[in-house]
């Protein structure tokens, strides 16, 4: 809406409420004693604006504060519906086309420069921040996600060793792949079972709080999830790698529903389901994060030697020392045989010579 000097004093009395009906009559005596409008530059359009006596009379109405104002000054009325107006453009603004007369919060919430990335920033925030969350839970919680952090920290890094390796054709940056295999092998399972023991404590949460009587009491089903948490985690140990990876994902996923839902009914703090969020969160992106680097050296996992592969590789070394031992010595024994032959040639020729000589030394002396 276009505004003057006089649709602004007008707008200033709507602003203040009221609180008699002499300070509508000051209000109306304000508008009768308005001065000239002001001319505008002959380059902008001038553009007439009249007042309804329907819109007029209905905001005057919501201004008062107490019983309506039965007494209207028609005469008043007909010349301020009668008065013509003309734009302002110096005071109109991207929010001057809307007044809210009631009530203070109904005034459209002022935007940054941002625009709704902020916003979201600072939603992201007070999620992230768990103020009420009591210290001595935020801080034990913090301290069990510390377990999930390390053990896929070292899954990732080990599988970045293994594939460094078998790209460049020798070891990787610290260990060999067989051990980063083998060290991989160790660390999955115990991330594992850390799980089982987590998801089985979620679940027994719910038994104690219904041991206390927080939010009532509940009987079967609040009892429920303390069972079904243990009968779903506890079998995962028993899962290949994967399967039970994915299976407590699912078990962690659900139970944060569960835990929401319990919180919306009352059978937990108010805080309880922020702090589960962010704690699910975490240990979410832990479990995805070991899946991921297992992922990655499936395909090298049929290059890898097994403790099996160590034994045969040892065995059929001893194998090749003993025959290649058992080809010295009998490439030694076969050039003494040489020599010998060699040695009774000799003495035969020798003997032959010798046999050679007394004949002709009996011929001579015939």
């Amino acid at each position: 809406m276009l505004r003057s000097t006089a649709t602004q004093s007008l707008l200033k009395s709507f602003t203040k409420v009221p609180a008699s009906r002499s300070r509508y009559s000051a209000a109306s005596a304000k508008l009768r004693n308005t001065t000239p409008l002001r001319q505008l530059s002959n380059k902008r359009p001038q553009v007439l604006v009249t007042l309804k006596r329907p819109a007029i009379i209905s905001l005057l109405y919501a201004t008062q504060a107490g019983p309506p104002f039965n007494v209207i000054n028609e005469k008043e009325e007909r010349k301020l519906a009668e008065q013509k107006l003309r734009p302002d453009p110096t005071h109109v603004s991207s929010s001057s086309s809307v007044r809210h007369v009631m009530e203070e919060s109904q005034a459209a919430p002022a935007h940054d420069a941002h625009g709704g990335i902020r916003g979201d920033i600072e939603t992201i925030k007070e999620t992230f921040s768990l103020a009420e969350v009591p210290k001595e839970s935020l801080y034990i919680g913090a301290a069990g996600v510390l377990p999930y952090a390390a053990t896929s920290a070292s899954a990732l890094y080990l599988a970045y060793d293994i594939n460094h390796a078998h790209a460049t054709g020798g070891t990787g940056l610290i260990f060999s792949p067989e051990t980063a295999h083998q060290l991989l092998d160790i660390i999955t399972p115990i991330q594992i079972g850390y799980g089982a023991v987590i998801i089985s404590f979620l679940g027994a949460i719910h038994w104690g709080l219904e041991y206390a009587g927080y939010g009532g009491h509940h009987s079967y089903r609040r009892y429920m999830y303390g069972v079904i948490a243990p009968a779903v985690a506890w079998p995962t140990i028993f899962m290949p790698v994967e399967y039970a990876l994915i299976t407590q994902f699912l078990a962690f996923n659900f139970m944060y529903f569960a835990d929401a839902r319990a919180t919306v009914r009352g059978w937990f703090p108010p805080w309880y389901s922020t702090y589960r969020f962010v704690l699910t969160f975490f240990v979410g992106a832990s479990i995805v994060a070991t899946l991921v680097g297992r992922g990655q050296i499936v395909k090298a996992d049929s290059n890898l030697r097994s403790p099996v592969d160590y034994v045969k590789q040892d065995r059929d070394a001893q194998w090749e020392a003993l025959e290649r031992e058992e080809r010295e010595r009998r490439a030694v024994m076969a050039k003494e045989d040489e020599e010998e032959e060699d040695q009774e040639d000799g003495a035969d020729e020798e003997a032959k010579d010798d046999d050679e000589a007394e004949e002709e030394d009996a011929t001579e002396k015939k």
